[in-house]
């Protein structure tokens, strides 16, 4: 699966459960989203709920921002470094980022941040369309 199609379908699943979400005030909505709250009601959101698995080591995780407004991604390359291409950066250069290299590939590893898990942060950046959150993410546009 590409980058491309993963973000379109995770912000058709996200805006499924923002319109069963629609008469909730933003408080409700992050509520909502709370992890244990997500495995319970949206098995299919994510794959890792039907393990009851978080994707970040983070006991307060909130899945709203499933992804990151400060991902960046191309499924065709950004540019060039080190004879690899690179597929995907953190757009603020977050300290507990990591990357994916491989022999001709570098994908940007975001396993040890949780940035977008926060509720302040997700507060912060609040949208109840997802795209539009994540309006910078696509770099093919």
């Amino acid at each position: 699966m590409t980058y491309l199609e993963w973000f379109e379908e995770q912000g058709n699943r996200h805006a499924k459960v923002m319109e069963k979400l629609k008469d909730k005030s933003v408080d409700e909505v992050i509520e909502y989203f709370r992890f244990e709250n997500m495995v319970k009601n949206e098995p299919d959101f994510c794959p890792l709920y039907k393990e009851n698995k978080k994707c970040h080591d983070y006991e307060e995780l909130n899945c709203y921002l499933c992804a990151c407004p400060n991902f960046r991604f191309d499924d065709n390359g950004i540019k060039k470094q080190d004879n690899k291409t690179l597929y995907s950066y953190c757009g603020i250069d977050s300290k507990d980022g990591d990357q994916y290299i491989g022999e001709d590939y570098i994908h940007q590893n975001c396993s040890g941040c949780i940035v977008p898990h926060k509720e302040k942060y997700i507060k912060k950046n609040f949208n109840r369309n997802w795209f539009e959150v994540m309006n910078k993410v696509n770099l093919t546009k």
